[in-house]
């Protein structure tokens, strides 16, 4: 536990407007775009779909209009299934497009495959095939080394890829490269999945619709982020074929990802998707992150160590600088041997944010 964790447990009460709260509404972080809370307007979305009774299970009117909208953003033919997860939604859509004897191949610094806690395989299980990437970003010829071996008994079968966007690294794929690895994949027999858990970030950094990156870019099946870009809780999995949906529907209940009360997420996406609140809130994150980085990298001693394509920051700070200025800001190690940190930009970080960290870290390198 890092020391930005510990102090989370120490259990504020704070009055605000005669409200007893047990946070600090004001606090903000670069730890992760997990920490911040949810968007006025999906909060707004799940009080609009309180109350009565409607049915469970996706039976209801708001999981009904979501699939009108899933096939107006990302075409014909294209379905979302709500889970509770990123993990359940990455397993359950890796499951279904993959026999039990398969393997699936993905970049060694994958979510997937670094920060699932062994659910793919353990859950799924599906064996993964990593690749070494110098920007968390697959080619065609970097998966070629793992892509053979069909045939071979003694070897999981390589019929899928999985790519994130944006990757772990903040590195974004364009439309162009997705689809070489497309093209590839299906040329050797193999579906793709997107781990689309800052997929809006992608999208909002590159100018493009989210079908630009998914279905228009021949991907097979996409895990669509929400938590990450201000939802309260709830993934989905969106899939453009029959084929790439099969056992979908089964696969959400044997991985404890069926939701009862499914209008409250599915009300979420509707306020996500039906005003490009996504556009707007990965717009605002992508360019607090920009902002961030050209704050930091024009103080002495300081190193941006990837390109800064969506809302992630990798840095490498004097190490003297690294503890207060984390006391004071909260973020993760990503690399303590080189003494590379990440700094996340959410929906809700705002330029006052962003200049005090630079202010607070130019202070101590002064000293």
């Amino acid at each position: 536990m890092s020391r930005a964790d510990a102090r989370l447990l120490v259990v504020p009460v704070v009055e605000d407007g005669g409200v007893t709260r047990l946070h600090d509404p004001s606090a903000h972080s670069f730890a992760s775009d997990n920490y911040a809370g949810a968007h006025p307007e999906v909060m707004q979305a799940i009080l609009d779909a309180n109350g009565g009774h409607v049915g469970s299970y996706g039976a209801d009117p708001y999981t009904a209009r979501l699939a009108e909208v899933v096939i107006e953003t990302f075409g014909e033919g294209s379905s979302i299934d709500p889970v509770v997860t990123g993990t359940g939604a990455n397993v359950a859509a890796l499951q279904a497009l993959t026999p039990r004897w398969s393997a699936v191949i993905c970049a060694a610094t994958a979510h997937v495959y670094t920060d699932e806690g062994g659910a793919p395989e353990r859950l799924g299980g599906i064996k993964l095939l990593t690749v070494p990437t110098p920007d968390g970003k697959l080619t065609p010829e970097l998966i070629d080394r793992q892509a053979h071996g069909w045939g071979d008994q003694q070897r999981p079968q390589p019929l899928a890829v999985t790519i994130t966007q944006s990757t772990e690294l903040g590195t974004v794929y364009t439309p162009d490269e997705i689809r070489a690895i497309t093209d590839h994949a299906h040329a050797l027999g193999m579906r793709v999945h997107l781990d689309g858990a800052r997929l809006a970030n992608a999208a909002a950094s590159l100018g493009v619709p989210l079908r630009a990156l998914t279905r228009d870019a021949g991907v097979d099946s996409v895990s669509l982020g929400g938590t990450k870009n201000g939802l309260v809780l709830g993934e989905s999995v969106v899939t453009f074929s029959e084929e790439a949906r099969a056992g979908l529907v089964f696969l959400r209940k044997m991985d404890a990802q069926l939701l009862s009360k499914m209008r409250f997420v599915s009300a979420q996406f509707l306020a996500m998707l039906d005003d490009d609140l996504w556009l707007r809130s990965a717009a605002q994150a992508n360019g607090m992150a920009s902002r961030l980085a050209t704050g930091l990298a024009d103080l002495p001693g300081v190193t941006i160590t990837q390109p800064v394509d969506a809302n992630a920051v990798f840095v490498v700070l004097p190490r003297h600088v690294v503890e207060p200025l984390r006391e004071a800001h909260r973020f993760y190690d990503w690399n303590r041997a080189s003494g590379e940190i990440r700094l996340m930009c959410s929906f809700d970080t705002r330029p006052e944010h962003v200049d005090r960290l630079v202010a607070d870290a130019r202070e101590l390198l002064g000293s």
